[in-house]
């Protein structure tokens, strides 16, 4: 007889891992069941996001925007340093040994929380039974009351630039390069794509972003867009827009990149090429036939506003199912269906969801976009706040970007924030924040910060949306 379950997960990144934590405390058996191995044949928990993407690509720009700034910037502070040196070997096992000890971690909390990990590829059967194969081939069923499926995304490949070892990567291979690169192309200006060219380009590497699209992050705030193209192109990346590549040729070690922009066809040759164009839900192999379980179109669960699938007792969550392909997205709606298992009355609000690049300076965002209110005939007033007119931005020597806040005219409600700035990854949580208590600009506008911060600069642009901003010139008086 197969051993039973309250709740089975599948795939143990930041939504799986999550949601089997949660459902352990609520006093539900649980299991999560992930096919990750690390080279000595050990599971390894966390997925993408711990293990080749969100953490260890932190590690990295944390490390070289240190070095750039010892070598750069340091000096208006009166520190010197003279023949500064980086050593990518070390910076690349630094950043191995943070990715070891969360995933150990992750395993900690796994024991003291009696969440049962079973090793291998997971599949689920009909009758909500879920099959799990080993490496070594072996297979075993469980039962469930309730499975979740959490299996996460894979980057997406392109025919014109095969992956190939060493020269041509995608998002994990490129957070293995230990040698700094005289020249470096990217295809695809999203976050990976920004990321990985600004780790490089802080040391030297010429980077080239080679982007599809006409225009600069489409899906950000018009004006986040202008200022991190601005910003970005100033600190040496070459981002070539509307430029779509047709085709890659490895010559004497190198690899020949052959793309067509409004010029026409056009060549570069880089020591390495990342392709960062996207991912796509991990779903093949996941579902029998006659699991009860619907993909669309694109290959994505369909899931409710609750992530139920079709299928009862069955949930999924992540990057398999619509919505932002971001780590903190999954690890709530994990959270969210361990509660809906034992009948809480839970929820997610998808209209609060910050997104981050984490570049230097940062963007980040969270709610709607100036432009898409306006698509929308939504009657708006914007307040905007430069960090060059903030004492503790000064302070720091971090001037560059802003902060902007959006508002409904007639309610007053914030609508949006979004913002460009040193922190700007600590600060969009006081925008998630405000908007998740339907704050007014108003309420912004009636708090004391604390002064000189940074967070100033969302008090004072909240302040602008009325014309009332104190540091920067009125545009209306009281």
């Amino acid at each position: 007889m197969s051993e039973k379950f309250d709740v089975i997960v599948i795939g143990a990144g930041p939504g799986g891992y999550v949601a089997a934590i949660r459902a352990a405390q609520l006093g539900l058996k649980t299991a999560c069941v992930e096919k990750w191995v690390n080279d000595k044949g050990a599971t390894v928990l966390g997925g993408t996001c711990l293990n080749v993407g969100c953490v260890p690509s932190k590690a990295l720009l944390e490390s070289t925007h240190k070095f750039h700034d010892t070598q750069h910037k340091n000096a208006v502070h009166g520190i010197s340093a003279d023949n500064v040196t980086m050593d990518v070997k070390k910076m690349v096992a630094r950043k191995d040994k943070i990715v070891g000890n969360l995933t150990m971690g992750i395993t900690g909390l796994f024991k003291a929380n009696g969440v049962t990990t079973l090793a291998g590829m997971g599949k689920l059967l009909s009758g909500k039974k879920v099959e799990v194969t080993a490496a070594d081939g072996t297979v075993t069923v469980y039962d469930a009351q309730n499975v979740i499926l959490a299996s996460g995304s894979l980057p997406v490949n392109i025919p014109p630039a095969p992956l190939t070892d060493g020269l041509i990567l995608d998002n994990e291979g490129a957070l293995n390069i230990d040698e700094t690169p005289e020249t470096l192309g990217v295809i695809g200006a999203g976050v990976i794509g920004l990321e990985m060219g600004s780790v490089w380009a802080r040391l030297g590497t010429k980077v080239t972003v080679l982007e599809a699209l006409d225009s600069f992050l489409a899906v950000a705030d018009k004006d986040v867009a202008k200022e991190g193209a601005k910003l970005l192109k100033k600190q040496g990346l070459d981002i070539k827009l509307g430029s779509m590549v047709s085709g890659t040729e490895i010559v004497d070690g190198k690899v020949k990149v052959f793309y067509k922009d409004s010029k026409g066809e056009q060549e570069i040759t880089v020591d390495k090429l990342i392709v960062a164009v996207g991912r796509r839900p991990q779903t093949q192999g996941l579902l029998a036939d006659d699991c009860g379980v619907k993909l669309d179109e694109r290959g994505f669960i369909e899931v409710d506003i609750q992530c139920k699938t079709a299928a009862a007792g069955v949930y999924a969550i992540g990057d398999s199912v619509r919505g932002p392909m971001l780590a903190h997205k999954a690890s709530e709606e994990g959270v969210m269906v361990a509660d809906i298992i034992v009948g809480h009355h839970a929820q997610m609000n998808y209209d609060v969801i910050p997104s981050i690049i984490y570049t230097h300076p940062e963007m980040a965002w969270v709610g709607k976009t100036e432009q898409e209110l306006k698509e929308q005939g939504v009657k708006i007033k914007v307040g905007k706040f430069p960090f060059a007119a903030s004492g503790r931005a000064m302070a720091s020597n971090e001037t560059d970007g802003f902060v902007k806040i959006i508002a409904d005219e007639e309610t007053d409600r914030v609508l949006g924030v979004h913002m460009v700035g040193a922190i700007a990854s600590e600060l969009i949580s006081q925008g998630a924040i405000a908007m998740e208590f339907c704050s007014t600009a108003e309420d912004l506008q009636l708090m004391c910060f604390a002064h000189p911060t940074v967070s100033e600069a969302v008090h004072e642009a909240a302040l602008a949306v009325d014309g009332h901003a104190i540091h920067i010139a009125n545009r209306k008086k009281r």
